[in-house]
């Protein structure tokens, strides 16, 4: 029994996904999991409308729909899918198509429907952190590239060698400045003798 649990859980985490920002699943996926017709179930919906607000039931805009037959979500129509936009039913949606189609089936599937979306949910969860302890490694490492790179370079400045300090050897012509002072005293010295 433990086998067959775990295959019908698998099965309903397949048919979940994300949709507005928000995990559900199609009508005619939730419809064979309780082992019901879609009309049948979009039926019970319509019938308690006041139990399915748009926050646990709405219906996919062309455009959602156009999304979801491209990435073979739906079938096609010219290949039997359906003719119309279906309705995407939330985790609390689910549970409350299976209280109102209240059949034995819709009853035992809805555990496992509840089940499939609370893993989701732990999944999200954890991605979660993963992505934050991943910002935060980042975020070290970009201060600790920048420690590197300065001791990179002081590491350069080390290796690379002085010049030596040369003296010149020999004879040094005084600067202009120091020259002309040199020769208007010899001028002075001329004349005076």
């Amino acid at each position: 029994m433990a086998e067959t649990a775990v295959v019908v859980a698998r099965k309903v985490d397949s048919k979940i996904f994300v949709l507005r920002g928000q995990r559900v699943i199609l009508d005619t996926d939730l419809a064979e999991l309780y082992g019901v017709q879609v009309r049948h179930l979009n039926q019970q919906a319509k019938r308690n409308a006041k139990r399915f607000p748009p926050a646990f039931r709405f219906q996919l805009s062309a455009h959602e729909l156009k999304i979801l037959k491209s990435q073979n979500v739906i079938s096609s129509e010219g290949h039997g899918g359906a003719r119309y936009r279906p309705y995407a039913f939330t985790e609390h949606g689910a549970i409350m198509a299976a209280t109102v189609l209240n059949s034995e089936r819709a009853i035992e599937m809805s555990m496992f429907v509840v089940l499939a979306f609370v893993r989701m949910r732990r999944a999200i969860a954890g991605n979660r952190q993963i992505l934050t302890k991943l910002a935060e490694l980042e975020h070290r490492l970009k201060s600790h590239d920048a420690d590197i790179q300065g001791l990179m370079d002081a590491i350069r400045e080390l290796m690379s060698p002085e010049e030596p300090n040369r003296h010149r050897i020999g004879f040094e012509v005084p600067s202009d400045r120091g020259g002309k002072a040199l020769n208007d005293r010899a001028m002075q010295l001329r004349k005076n003798r």
